[in-house]
């Protein structure tokens, strides 16, 4: 039953870090606004949030629920499945570092201003994101099925 409930963990942040990242994307437009640009700081953190819980049940599936630390240790496509994780991870600094620069902004009510560079780097950033993520099923199926 725990591990059922931990894979049900694992799906559950999976899904709702991919929609979190979606949300994302479809709010970070110019020219923006206070509530927006709000709405993203928060849908960031929650996004981290995700992110966290994915890794942590993840490692508990692994560790305690999973088919052996050995498979997983000696497993390609285990290593290439967390390496895209790390990579999208390292993708998701741009855009959090952005956002959180706009944090004196929004405590005295400004509205920030990113510049056009930033624009297009993290929405390109998300985006690519993204793309990753739509990956990790695939190689978390082809995992599963003893590939690798």
């Amino acid at each position: 039953m725990a591990a059922a409930l931990v894979a049900y963990l694992h799906f559950l942040a999976i899904f709702a870090l991919f929609a979190l990242l979606s949300v994302e994307h479809v709010l970070f437009k110019a020219p923006l606004d206070l509530r927006r640009a709000r709405s993203l700081m928060l849908t960031d953190l929650a996004y981290g949030i995700c992110a966290g819980l994915v890794l942590l049940t993840g490692l508990a599936r692994v560790l305690w629920y999973g088919k052996g630390w050995a498979y997983y240790l000696h497993n390609s496509l285990f290593h290439a499945k967390v390496g895209l994780f790390i990579l999208v991870g390292l993708l998701s600094i741009l855009p959090t570092v952005v956002f959180l620069n706009w944090r004196p902004a929004l405590k005295t009510g400004r509205v920030p201003e990113p510049s056009a560079r930033q624009i297009v780097l993290v929405t390109w950033c998300i985006r690519l994101e993204l793309l990753l993520l739509l990956l990790l099923p695939l190689l978390a199926a082809l995992l599963a099925r003893g590939y690798g």
